[in-house]
């Protein structure tokens, strides 16, 4: 069996035996924008000032993916670092990071853009949409 195990049906929950349990649902939310967050920096193509090696550009969609997860949807730290396999302290500083550059106009239209997206995608946060 691979690293996580599935409980009992209606726990909804995987368990993962090195760490705690994590909720599907922002697992499963955090790979979703993960994947938005990708296509849409692929769209806007030049438009968005990334760095052009594939390195640092898979570096700063995880980065603006964990932004996004925590602003926008209010995952805790802690479950977006397991869905990213990092430790919450980078999720920390990923924050920090896409906050600092939100000071470049394009970067701060890029970043409310995907805000929009994935609101429209999940809901407000607390899973109230808006009226």
């Amino acid at each position: 069996m691979g690293r996580h195990a599935i409980l009992p049906p209606g726990t909804g929950t995987l368990a993962d035996p090195w760490g705690p349990v994590l909720a599907v649902a922002a697992h499963h939310r955090c790979r979703l924008v993960r994947q938005v967050t990708a296509e849409m920096v692929m769209l806007v193509g030049e438009r968005v000032p990334l760095r052009r090696d594939r390195r640092r550009t898979s570096c700063h969609v995880r980065q603006i993916s964990m932004y996004v997860c925590h602003v926008v949807l209010q995952i805790s730290l802690t479950d977006i670092g397991y869905s990213f396999g990092r430790d919450r302290t980078t999720v920390s500083h990923a924050c920090n990071v896409v906050e600092d550059r939100r000071d470049d106009q394009a970067f701060d239209d890029f970043i409310a853009a995907l805000e929009r997206v994935v609101t429209c995608f999940f809901g407000a946060p607390g899973g109230r949409d808006h009226a």
